[in-house]
């Protein structure tokens, strides 16, 4: 009896072992299909400020949220996505902006009134602040608010994204601190010609990143 309880405990721990390194090399290979994904995302030659794309993958299937300014780039999103080893599939949910001469002027308007303010300049080209290459984004950043793209990755390379549509402004992307975030929805409701800016902005969480670098 004592030899059998000894085998069946021997059993079960190494039946723990074994499932726990199967979950840890799941994991791992999850984590590396989801930065491929991104690397694909981030080198779409027409991703720009007036775009914003974010996904979520979940063992092999990839849900793909945002919006296209450029009009190819839903298509050409999708299909870069598909390259990335361990996607099996693509749900492609990106919304196409529609043309408008208004937009257009908005989106420029606000654009300048964000990226040239003192304190947030720094965030423009060349101001050493584009975050999609330079930070691993996985439980580093907290949304604030629930939010359309709740729980999905973000991918681009500008901090300050500037979706218009039909006179409306969302300002999506993520910022240092909640002062900065505040400055950027300020500056963009201060642009005359929108009918409401959404500040959906999300703020880096520093002690998170430092942990998660140790």
């Amino acid at each position: 009896m004592r030899r059998h309880m000894h085998a069946t405990a021997f059993c079960l721990g190494v039946s723990i072992v074994i499932a726990g390194v199967v979950g840890l090399r799941a994991q791992t290979q999850a984590q590396s299909s989801i930065e491929e994904i991104r690397r694909e995302l981030l080198g779409l030659p027409y991703y720009g400020v007036h775009d914003f794309l974010a996904f979520k993958y979940d063992k092999g299937a990839v849900v793909l949220m945002g919006y296209a300014y450029h009009p190819s780039l839903k298509i050409d999103a999708q299909r870069a996505v598909k390259r990335a080893a361990g996607v099996d599939e693509v749900k492609n949910a990106i919304e196409e902006l529609p043309p408008s001469l208004m937009d257009d002027e908005l989106r420029w308007k606000v654009y300048y009134s964000i990226y040239r303010d003192p304190f947030l300049s720094r965030y423009a080209p060349g101001g050493g602040m584009l975050w999609g290459h330079r930070h691993a984004l996985g439980g580093v950043l907290h949304p604030f608010g629930s939010g359309q793209f709740n729980g999905m990755e973000p991918a681009g390379d500008y901090p300050i994204h500037i979706v218009v549509k039909n006179g409306h402004v969302t300002l999506l992307g993520v910022v240092d601190n909640d002062g900065d975030k505040t400055l950027a929805y300020m500056k963009a409701r201060q642009v005359p010609g929108s009918f409401d800016v959404k500040n959906e902005l999300m703020v880096e969480d520093k002690n998170a990143r430092s942990t998660s670098s140790h």
